[in-house]
């Protein structure tokens, strides 16, 4: 993305307006929190603020636990992207887009248990994949701080023969939940 800048005034309640192509490009949405730095020769930056971000080390440390307990890929994802890994290849996930099935179990605010019987169709749980990285079984657990979505447990399996169940639900619910109050 190339740098530009704009001109805008600041009202009279200290408020600045981010021109629409702008929150598209960076993908920020009514609501979402932003941090406001100030640089060494006076500049003011916004950046995307995510809770999940601060707690990093440990979302890492629990999809380690969930992963070593359960022997399923464990991700922990923000409000756009995986920011924790454990039991898959770390390469392959961290930083991707989430997907639409995690995007609505958080605006839904509700885990869900996504089961499909035939492990080459299955379910996408990022954005950007191609068709054969597609998981069979699903459990997302979304983690809400003050009855706002702030990133979501994600269990994935694409291997033949496993089923989740109940235990998988309730551990991603669990997980999220003690997450959630570290915010």
């Amino acid at each position: 993305m190339k740098a530009t800048s704009t001109v805008r005034r600041i009202d009279n309640l200290g408020r600045i307006v981010i021109p629409k192509e702008v929150r598209r490009t960076l993908r920020i949405r009514d609501g979402d929190p932003l941090e406001i730095f100030v640089a060494r020769e006076g500049e003011v930056v916004l950046k995307k603020y995510s809770h999940i971000k601060e707690l990093e080390d440990l979302a890492q440390e629990y999809a380690e636990a969930l992963a070593a307990v359960l022997g399923h890929i464990a991700l922990i994802s923000d409000r756009e992207k995986i920011v924790a890994v454990a039991g898959g290849p770390r390469k392959y996930f961290l930083q991707k887009r989430i997907g639409p099935p995690v995007i609505e179990a958080m605006e839904e605010r509700r885990a869900f248990l996504l089961s499909w019987p035939d492990r080459k169709a299955g379910y996408r749980i990022f954005r950007e994949e191609e068709g054969e990285c597609r998981y069979s079984q699903l459990a997302i657990a979304p983690i809400t701080s003050d009855s706002e979505p702030m990133g979501a447990v994600i269990l994935v399996s694409g291997r033949p023969g496993v089923e989740f169940g109940e235990l998988e639900v309730k551990s991603a619910l669990t997980a999220a939940s003690i997450l959630a109050k570290q915010m």
